[in-house]
């Protein structure tokens, strides 16, 4: 199989945003999030491996023949299909996950996570591997959020995006379903009054963190229900949106378990 290749032009169509949204596929690299998208049960399609390093044994064994296609391929082509200057040896075409807001209304609420216009794909990958480790029960990334299937914030997820649901929604549309279903909009400003250690997060409560630079917009902002800051002795200004965001999620995980 050569660069040529029309399979191989396909694969490396998904390295772009556009190509991801025309085929509702991306791609991800790597032996650790290959082996996470399998054990989790995500859409892997195929699973495209070096001819020279051979398919490791632990994927073979993850990836049910007649389920997921194997195809060993040259260096040349995994080189093309990777934005990474050393292509790991492995890399697998996944279909895009088709949840939306009735399904995340649907589920539990306890805590979520949403993101209003986070810009850095390794700020949304931290944050989602934050939001795992605390057990939240999902993301929500509102319009102009970064995307998702970013091979960058791929990476930075290091597998948390198997664990949890990721949505993405109009917010201006779903935080006002939230809160009839009794859920408490909570969100970060620099002006606000209430510390977050002050403020009760147990009850189902989905915190809202905006722009790098900007913050939380003015129309989300108007849709929460308290603004919390989180204090801090020191001279800086404030803290990195996903430095913040999981102080939050580990202040309210720390609040249900006391």
């Amino acid at each position: 199989m050569s660069v040529q290749n029309a399979r191989v032009k396909e694969w490396a169509q998904l390295l772009e945003r556009k190509g991801r949204d025309k085929q509702g596929k991306y791609i991800i690299e790597g032996h650790h999030l290959v082996e996470e998208a399998l054990r989790a049960g995500a859409s892997v399609e195929t699973v495209i491996f070096s001819l020279e390093k051979g398919l490791p044994e632990s994927l073979a064994a993850l990836a049910s023949p007649g389920e997921v296609e194997l195809v060993g391929v040259s260096q040349a082509v995994l080189e093309k299909c990777t934005d990474t200057q050393t292509p790991q040896g492995v890399l697998a075409v996944v279909a895009r996950p088709q949840l939306g807001m009735d399904e995340l209304l649907a589920g539990e609420h306890d805590l979520v996570v949403v993101l209003d216009g986070v810009q850095d794909p390794g700020n949304l990958g931290t944050i989602i591997r934050s939001a795992d480790a605390v057990g939240a029960k999902a993301v929500v990334l509102g319009r102009g959020t970064v995307d998702l299937y970013n091979p960058k914030t791929i990476r930075s997820t290091m597998g948390s995006m198997y664990h949890l649901p990721i949505v993405e929604a109009d917010l201006g549309l779903l935080l006002p379903r939230a809160r009839e279903r009794g859920v408490r909009l909570v969100t970060t400003s620099l002006q606000a009054q209430s510390s977050c250690y002050d403020t009760d997060l147990r009850q189902p409560t989905w915190l809202i963190l905006g722009n790098e630079g900007r913050g939380v917009s003015p129309e989300v902002a108007a849709l929460s229900d308290v603004q919390v800051i989180i204090p801090m002795q020191g001279k800086a200004e404030s803290l990195n949106v996903a430095m913040a965001a999981t102080v939050l999620l580990f202040e309210a995980s720390r609040q249900r378990l006391m």
